[in-house]
């Protein structure tokens, strides 16, 4: 689910490929100390556990379910071993975890035919285990990204769609086509067997409400509108299937389709400049590019002149009217439920120093040394009161290669006070999966404002195997720990001071002993 540049191997921060645990997720069993829990205990919990806030100092932790959660049959994969882990995320202290509800999946076997029993299995299991959940209404395809350890692709009716008419999707200025999302361009036209996209989404997250109402609210906590490649509001500048994006690389504007160069044509028109529509910035340079590798991106570049204005601001505001639409289906939806709604922006925090942002420019947020990209985005979704969902939480500055001019802190930074000045909530995820100390204490300090725009929530990446390793668990109960207690403990403990090596030599021992000991 999310999506997140690697680091290279010479660099102090490696990202883990998920890959390599896919087939190894869970723990199969459990220790005595977690089975002398009761369901009446779990349900106290449950009925007296309600919706953080900002004026709270307690961070609710979330962890993030595999991408291959539900089977492609659309059931649920290895319910056993789930329903053990869900036991030893309650006692770890976690408020609940988050999983997609994958469009692929659901609306597989034909337009407006869904199926969710594998996820109404699971919401119950959530339930009985005194947890919460967070459902992502992912749009988009799984695959061919960072972490992502299965193949989901869109709806099999969709991808016929597209066979037939390539311009529904993200097209880049040598015509390659991205099959990760529908363009925008497309929005509010009937391209899809008679409906438009938007209709689409807000059937498909009508038919979830209608599934669920029984729950929204209560255990099913908040739903996260997935709005572009990832899930993310982003055009997909950087992908990394077969090889196209690199790391640290300037990605390339999306905006080549048919659709989107229609609407450039006629906002160059209305700006009484034709020239400026007939397509993207020629000297804007290809995917693994460095900004001062082109004239469009350079410290005094094109991006910087009355052209570069107009182009960024259209590109740009296509992105934000785009979020406008969704979320305005969305609250109509959801609108009364109980349930928050939250949305998710990128954490593009390479070539962050430079004078251009030209990562950031290409996936859609005009962030400049000049002007404010975050600003815009905070406050359409504070317009609809969501929650808007960052990443890149656990990330240093000093962990980055100077070559790439990241600056993950300074970004989170000013992502924060964005939302501070828009008046809406801030909540967190790691964008890579990352176990150390180091980590955690970088989100516990992240977490903490004096100021009012502290974390509201914040979800791991992910639930696998290596988490149930016997430093890495401790850690995570230690970082659980503090965040209860308001992010106020930025240092975790070299011992175990709530004895949890109970637990974790309990699974260590019978991954040894049996090989049920951890499943999918």
């Amino acid at each position: 689910m999310v999506c997140f540049a690697q680091m290279k191997p010479t660099c102090s921060l490696r990202a883990r490929n998920s890959m390599q645990d896919s087939s190894q997720h869970f723990p199969e069993r459990i220790s005595p100390l977690e089975m002398g829990r009761n369901d009446q205990q779990a349900d106290k919990f449950h009925r007296s556990s309600r919706p953080h806030t900002k004026t709270e100092s307690r961070v609710p932790v979330f962890v993030m379910l595999p991408l291959d959660t539900i089977r492609p049959g659309g059931t649920l994969n290895k319910s056993r071993a789930m329903d053990v882990s869900l036991k030893a995320l309650k006692i770890a202290g976690a408020e609940g975890v988050m999983v997609d509800a994958w469009w692929g999946l659901v609306e597989k076997d034909g337009p407006s035919q869904y199926n969710w029993e594998g996820y109404a299995e699971l919401v119950n299991l959530v339930q009985r285990n005194g947890l919460k959940i967070q459902v992502v209404m992912s749009f988009h395809q799984c695959g061919g990204n960072v972490g992502d350890s299965c193949s989901i692709p869109l709806p099999p009716w969709v991808l016929e769609e597209i066979s037939m008419n390539p311009d529904l999707v993200y097209t880049d200025m040598s015509g390659r086509r991205n099959p990760e999302y529908i363009s925008l361009g497309c929005d509010s036209l009937p391209v899809l067997r008679g409906r438009t996209p938007i209709q689409v989404y807000s059937d498909y997250m009508r038919s979830f409400r209608e599934r669920f109402q029984n729950y929204l609210g209560n255990v099913i906590q908040e739903i996260q509108i997935g709005m572009g490649p990832c899930g993310e509001l982003r055009y997909p500048a950087y992908p990394e299937s077969n090889g196209t994006w690199n790391f640290p690389g300037i990605g390339e504007f999306q905006c080549y389709d048919k659709y989107m160069r229609a609407s450039l044509e006629a906002s160059a028109e209305a700006a009484g400049n034709k020239d400026w529509g007939k397509g993207g910035p020629h000297d804007a340079g290809h995917y693994n590019q460095y900004p001062e590798d082109t004239d469009f991106f350079r410290k005094d570049g094109t991006w910087n002149s009355k052209y570069g204005e107009f182009f960024l601001e259209w590109y740009s505001g296509k992105l934000i009217e785009h979020g406008d639409k969704i979320l305005s289906a969305a609250r109509g939806v959801f609108q009364g439920t109980g349930a928050t709604l939250s949305a998710k922006i990128a954490g593009i925090h390479w070539h962050y120093t430079t004078r251009s942002h030209a990562a950031e420019l290409t996936a859609g947020y005009y962030n400049t040394r000049n002007h404010d990209g975050y600003l815009p985005l905070a406050r359409m979704l504070s317009n609809h009161g969501v929650v808007l969902n960052f990443t890149c939480m656990e990330m240093r500055d000093g962990e980055q290669p100077e070559h790439a001019n990241c600056s993950p802190e300074g970004l989170v930074r000013q992502v924060k006070m964005a939302t501070k000045s828009a008046g809406t909530e801030l909540a967190g995820e790691n964008a890579l999966e990352r176990y150390d100390g180091g980590a955690f204490a970088q989100v516990l300090a992240t977490s903490r404002s004096d100021s009012g725009n502290a974390l509201s929530a914040f979800t791991y990446l992910r639930l696998n195997k290596s988490l149930f390793e016997a430093d890495n668990w401790r850690h995570l109960v230690e970082f659980v720990k503090s965040m209860q207690d308001g992010g106020r403990d930025t240092r975790l403990p070299e011992i175990d001071t709530r004895k949890t090596d109970l637990y974790v030599q309990f699974i260590s021992e019978k991954a040894v002993q049996s090989k049920e000991a951890a499943l999918v």
